[in-house]
């Protein structure tokens, strides 16, 4: 195009200027001007005629810099081109990052477009306060019609530099640039690819306009991220067909081949960018492969796999050129590709992609790198995380990757025998490598070494992954352990008070533990199956004392057995070694002792006919103790040392945890189990401790509640309801008349302070707590006279221990759960009962001001107190919302005819005790929070009428914790609220609608002290509810249960409501905006033949145009 001669002048004119205020930067010579000059050039209105004569034409680099950057400036700053010229502007970027201009302003360009790319991307996006809808329609363009251009222009880019990089023997500049290309490409294959799969919106495209998304990054799974991508076919040409991949492997060939005396060199930026794109090449994955049963994608991770296996082989070259101090970033990108390849392929595909090339596996290689990094974890012991630590978890994750399908039942196949024997080798070595360590920390003489915490109840995942790969070899790595545990079994009884057993003990507390994660699984709160590993283990006919596992286990539980002698528990047993014996013990019983037993029908799911043979025999051998066999003996020896761990080891906190939460809890787990459990002589001895013995007091009081509810569950296994309850009686009986007689002690509020009865009246609460838990249909009526008997020496109590707020807490948590197990099941006369009982204990904690908080208190101790003050109404409120559920399930005999208790009036009173309670600061606390606004929106769904029952003060407050959580995180706490709001408005419409008065004056407006007219509670919501759903975050999933709350309101004010809708209209300056907003505020009242009722249908119309509506509208009323 041909520039007059005026337009020529001031473009030259222009370019002197910048020129000259580069060369004053550089000379020195009045800098803040020239730096002045610039700014002014960089902020100018699109800048870019004057920036591509500079470029063109100057012969200053640094003039050239300064207008290649004003362009990228004013690109970001001024989004909106006509097509001719955003044709235009990007023919200048191309032409820039091919490097037509140099260089410098090629690096430049390669900048911008990376700039370019991260504003639009998911997770880099920055705030431009723009329409959402402008930023989303940006981000689909910028996929569907420019990604591919810029990946190709990087990687031209990086082409056309190749030979001159390799042929300069020292750093020249296209290497920055070609630096910048390869992370530009990486950046794109980075992308969160949505509409470009099979050339319409992905599966993820759905656009979420209800939540921000500007700097969102929801990655993260294992210790090792790693990112797969799936762009699509219409990428197959640019990423596969174009050959550019072998390009990649060869160039960075040649680099580490020309500077490999220069160990330096692998941390370049060059280097780095070069290796993260290979490795990002690695999990290309889905339709951008031909549908040829794989074997393209075979061959794209051969070709790659060719290239990185140079990273990583031989390992004990590589390993030893690390130790002797080269980098060992090459290495860890190597093992971070090969966990690539394994999350995109299956096991048989991963091994044998090697073997085409060379005479050995993919598994084969993965297992000798785990050994060799093994093995330099063992030499060095280091405590601190050094490169073999990273090197471990990459390719433990990778081990992972493979055999996690195998394990959860896929149909991927098992592990090829050149890869189980790779499998029984990195196992062996980790067992060793475990041992090594327990070992050395048995000798440390520093108390805080973090080889396994005292308390194993927190596993470290690394323990998961080690089973995995234990079991993909099982019948080798099973026999291992089982001579590895017997050898430490026999070490310690040949050194048995000749040597010092603390290294073995650590050995065998290590092995514990990873025995117990090879045989079983955690349960998370369900019956753990035999993993299928072991169930497919072959075994042959009527040998199942044979059976591996059953070896391994036998030979632990009579090691776990000499614990019970006294002279064998003084020397051997330390407290730290039965910590690991009863976790193992839970973790076992819940999976191997006395197991359902199935016929097998299902067990052999995702393997053929052999491996279910095989499955149907392992589980046969498993059997060995089940009910009818071993299973009793087993469990009688469980319980003994369960009462071992209580009785013997006094103060051992974290030990006594493992037993009552986790081991006895798991024999109780399973009713088959509970009817041998009550009738063992061990078990009653148990009980009978518990309740007519002092020994157990000593255990920490949760504890004592653990075990008491434990004890109350077993009664499931007796014959009938009645020997159930009888069971519970005489477990409780004792402790009952004990607090019943102390709470009727003449002078009891002398000997209620003293510390040992503090400490029996705690205990005996949290033993009562923990049996109240335990409710079953079958205990309820032995339960329910427990806790009547104690009804009016709780209330006595709780008067005389208002200033010991632990005791208050108990006595509330005992009546929040005993009135929990109870309330559901008891008749009219027993109903009324408890709720009396509840009131008069609600009055009684109100008119001590119990709950009452000092302003005068120092800063630590008012935090105390908020604390406390905490606790205590968390339990109000349970409390209350325990009495509201006799109003939805109610389990007793009684007709409908018979008069009930009204609960909504015991409800509401103690909703008035604790309102005036609980601040906005204590609403912090989540689990309160959350608490509160449950029993709240309970209330004002089924007794919205009780509202204007209300106080003053009470009503004000409930508003202003509504508006409170409608703003909240919380997205369960938003809902309640939402619920609520819905409650009170349809309650006020439908009275109003019939001529009644709903809530009354409180709907209307009223006078302020000033004579200001204030809006109604309807008016107010309504306002903050249509800001939220137009211009704030949440979830999707709260936009149903807002069209809930939002209809009614707009129904009681339906004036505001349009004068709302048209001050939105008018604040439009766009007339394209304005006009589509004003037919969705019409639609969204009218469509689907929407009516003034408040219906179910009704409803559904509403959610329906709501959700239209906002899909329309929040795009551009949103800026981001």
């Amino acid at each position: 195009m041909q520039r007059s001669p005026n337009d020529l002048s001031q473009l030259q004119a222009t370019m002197r200027a910048i020129e000259l205020a580069c060369s004053s930067i550089q000379m020195m010579v009045n800098p803040a001007e020239a730096e002045a000059t610039i700014l002014s050039f960089c902020q100018s209105p699109q800048p870019y005629q004057a920036c591509q004569y500079i470029i063109e034409n100057s012969q200053m680099p640094n003039a050239r810099f300064q207008a290649a950057t004003a362009i990228r400036d004013a690109a970001i700053r001024e989004l909106e081109f006509s097509a001719a010229e955003k044709e235009t502007f990007l023919a200048e970027v191309k032409q820039a990052t091919l490097g037509i201009h140099g260089a410098d302003v090629q690096f430049i360009g390669i900048n911008f477009l990376e700039s370019l790319v991260s504003e639009f991307s998911l997770s880099t996006s920055t705030t431009m306060v723009l329409p959402t809808e402008f930023h989303d329609q940006c981000q689909k363009s910028m996929e569907l019609e420019y990604l591919k251009a810029f990946y190709c222009w990087a990687r031209d880019a990086a082409l056309s530099m190749t030979n001159k990089i390799l042929d300069s023997d020292s750093a020249v500049p296209e290497t920055k640039a070609s630096t910048a290309a390869l992370r530009l490409m990486l950046q794109i294959l980075n992308w969160d690819f949505r509409y470009s799969k099979n050339g319409v919106e992905g599966a993820k495209g759905r656009k979420n306009v209800f939540s921000a998304r500007v700097g969102n990054d929801n990655n993260l799974s294992r210790r090792s991220e790693c990112t797969v991508v799936q762009p699509g076919p219409a990428w197959h040409e640019v990423l596969i067909s174009s050959g550019h991949i072998s390009w990649l492997l060869s160039f960075y060939r040649a680099l580490r081949k020309k500077f490999s005396c220069e160990g330096f060199w692998l941390d370049c930026p060059l280097a780095v960018s070069a290796r993260k794109l290979i490795v990002q090449f690695c999990s290309l994955k889905g339709d951008i492969f031909h549908s040829d049963n794989g074997q393209m994608q075979e061959n794209h991770l051969l070709q790659l796999l060719s290239g990185i296996i140079e990273w990583v082989n031989p390992p004990e070259a590589v390993s030893k050129a690390i130790e002797s101090g080269k980098s060992e970033s090459e290495m860890l990108d190597g093992c971070r590709a090969l966990l690539s390849i394994a999350t995109v392929t299956t096991p048989v595909v991963f091994d044998q992609l090697l073997k085409s090339i060379s005479s050995f596996g993919t598994l084969t290689l993965l297992s000798a790198l785990m050994c060799e990094v093994l093995k330099v974890l063992i030499v060095s012991n280091a405590e601190e995380e050094t490169w073999s630590w990273v090197a471990r978890d990459l390719l433990l994750d990778t081990w992972t990757a493979l055999l996690v399908p195998i394990e959860s039942g896929g149909k991927t196949g098992l592990l090829p025998a050149e890869g189980r024997n790779a499998a029984a080798n990195v196992f062996s070595l980790i067992v060793e490598s475990e041992l090594k360590a327990a070992s050395a920390s048995a000798c440390s003489d520093d108390v805080d070494t973090d080889y396994f915490q005292a308390s194993v109840s927190a596993m470290d995942e690394r323990l998961s992954s080690y089973a995995l790969i234990g079991r993909a070899a099982i019948d080798i790595t099973i026999p291992l352990l089982t001579n590895l545990f017997n050898e430490r079994v026999a070490r310690l009884h040949q050194g048995r008070g000749i040597t010092d057993p603390t290294v073995t003990l650590e050995e065998l507390y290590s092995m514990l533990l990873i025995i117990g994660h090879v045989l079983a699984d955690e349960g998370d709160g369900e019956t753990p199956l035999v993993p299928k590993a072991i169930q497919t283990q072959h075994v042959a006919s009527g040998e199942s004392e044979k059976h591996p596992v059953v070896v391994l286990s036998s030979s632990i539980l009579n090691f776990a057995k000499q614990s019970l002698d006294p002279e064998m528990r003084a020397s051997i047993f330390s407290p730290r070694l039965m910590e690991a014996i009863a976790w193992f013990l839970a973790r076992w019983s819940s999976t191997y002792l006395m197991p359902p037993e199935e016929t097998g029908e299902n067990s052999g799911s995702g393997y053929d006919n052999n491996h279910m043979v095989q499955s149907l025999c392992s589980s046969k051998a498993l059997l060995i103790f089940g009910e009818h066999n071993q299973g009793k003996s087993v469990l009688d020896l469980v319980v003994h040392i369960a009462t071992t761990t209580l009785v013997f080891y006094p103060g051992e906190k974290d030990l006594q945890a493992l037993t009552c939460y986790h081991l006895l809890h798991a024999l109780v787990r399973r009713r088959n189990v509970c009817v041998h459990l009550v009738a063992l002589d061990s078990w009653h001895h148990l009980a009978n401790a518990f309740a007519n013995e002092r020994l157990l007091f000593t255990l920490y009081s949760a504890h004592q509640r653990s075990l008491a509810q434990t004890l109350v569950v077993s009664a499931s296994g007796m014959r009938n309801p009645d020997a159930s309850n009888q069971y519970v009686r005489d477990l409780m009986g004792h402790m009952t008349n004990y607090l019943v007689e102390l709470s009727s002690k003449n002078d009891l509020k002398i000997v209620a302070q003293q510390p040992d009865v503090i400490l029996s009246v705690s205990c005996l609460l949290e033993r009562l707590r923990g049996a109240a838990r335990a409710t079953e249909p079958r205990t309820q009526k032995a339960i329910y006279e427990m806790g009547s008997t104690v009804m009016n020496s709780i209330l006595i109590f709780l008067e005389v221990y208002k200033h010991e707020f632990a005791v208050v807490y108990l006595l509330l948590k005992f009546v929040v759960d005993w009135v929990d197990g109870q309330i559901i099941y008891l008749e009219a006369q027993e109903t009324a009962g408890v709720v009396n009982f509840c009131m008069r204990l609600l009055q009684l904690y109100s008119s001590h001001n119990i709950g009452k908080i000092s302003l005068s208190l120092s800063s630590s101790l008012l935090s105390e107190a908020k604390t406390e003050k905490y606790k205590d109404l968390r339990a109000l409120l349970q409390l209350l919302a325990n009495l509201c559920s006799k109003d939805l399930v109610d389990f007793s005999s009684d007709s409908t005819e018979t008069p009930g208790t009204n609960i909504s009036q015991v409800v509401y009173f103690g909703l008035c005790i604790v309102i005036p309670l609980i601040s906005l600061d204590l609403l912090k606390y989540p689990k309160l929070c959350r608490d509160f606004f449950s029993l709240l929106s309970h209330l004002l769904e089924v007794y919205p009428e009780m509202v204007a029952q209300l106080n003053d003060e009470a009503f004000s407050h409930v508003l202003g914790t509504l508006d409170f959580g409608l703003h909240h995180q919380d997205t369960e706490v938003v809902d309640m609220c939402l619920r609520a709001l819905k409650a009170l408005a349809s309650y006020h419409y439908k009275e109003t609608s019939v001529g009644k008065v709903g809530l009354g004056a409180r709907a209307a407006g009223s006078k302020d002290q000033s004579g200001q007219m204030s809006e109604g509670i309807f008016s107010q919501f309504l306002r903050t509810l249509l800001h939220l759903v137009l211009f704030e975050d949440y979830s999707i999933d709260l936009v149903s249960a807002a069209a809930d709350a939002l209809l009614p309101l707009i129904l009681c004010e339906q004036a505001l409501y349009q004068r709302l809708g048209n001050e939105l209209i008018e604040r439009q300056v766009n007339p394209a905006f304005k006009s589509r907003l004003a037919n969705a505020l019409q639609s969204l009242t009218s469509s689907n033949q929407l009516s003034f009722t408040l219906d179910r249908m009704n409803y559904q119309r509403f959610r329906k145009n709501l959700n239209h509506f906002l899909v329309e509208v929040r795009g551009f009323l949103r800026m981001i």
